[in-house]
């Protein structure tokens, strides 16, 4: 019963953006979150884990936006050109977004935690970003955010920054251990990856 007034506080205003935008450079060049993975395309599973521990969902995505919408959510390109990472697809969605706060997780992490968007939420108090962790490693891409951090990440971008590490180090995070999901974090990144599992 705690664990689940938890999770309804922790979807209270919250979208959800699956980031799909990049190019998909170590799977050749493929659209990845389109790859078909155990029957679906591979950025169905993520979205169908992710979608229930939000308000509202939307798809970033650079290219082949007619296939994304057919995963039923609104889709949203980068406003910066040349397939800009994930800084550009967190841009989009605090843009696009309706809820208070901007979760983002990779089109390409078919197994992401069911409790995500509640333990970063728990966790994040003031600060203006909460991000997952395994053993010593952040997830900088499985994160929460406030909305109110637009405006700050617009001026680093406009600077020509795109590194989403050196723009977390400008802001108040917190890091939040997953260790007892760590399997939950593997993403798929090669076509070996997406045929092995």
């Amino acid at each position: 019963m705690e664990f689940r007034s938890l999770r309804i506080h922790a979807m209270s205003g919250v979208t959800g953006v699956v980031l799909a935008g990049g190019q998909g450079r170590r799977m050749g060049g493929v659209d990845k979150g389109l790859q078909p993975f155990r029957g679906k395309p591979l950025a169905q599973w993520a979205i169908e884990r992710f979608a229930p521990q939000v308000d509202e969902l939307i798809i970033n995505a650079n290219q082949n936006a007619e296939a994304y919408a057919r995963c039923g959510h609104r889709v949203v390109p980068d406003e910066l050109t040349g397939f800009a990472g994930p800084l550009a697809g967190l841009h989009a969605g605090l843009k696009a977004a309706g809820g208070e706060f901007v979760a983002t997780v990779p089109c390409d992490s078919p197994f992401l935690p069911s409790d995500l968007v509640a333990r970063l939420r728990c966790a994040l108090g003031d600060n203006d970003l909460a991000v997952a962790k395994t053993g010593s490693q952040a997830h900088p891409v499985f994160a929460l955010a406030r909305r109110s951090v637009l405006p700050h990440l617009e001026a680093y971008l406009a600077r020509g920054g795109r590194k989403i590490d050196d723009w977390y180090a400008t802001l108040k995070v917190v890091e939040v251990a997953f260790d007892d999901e760590a399997e939950a974090f593997r993403n798929l990144n090669t076509r070996e990856e997406l045929e092995r599992e």
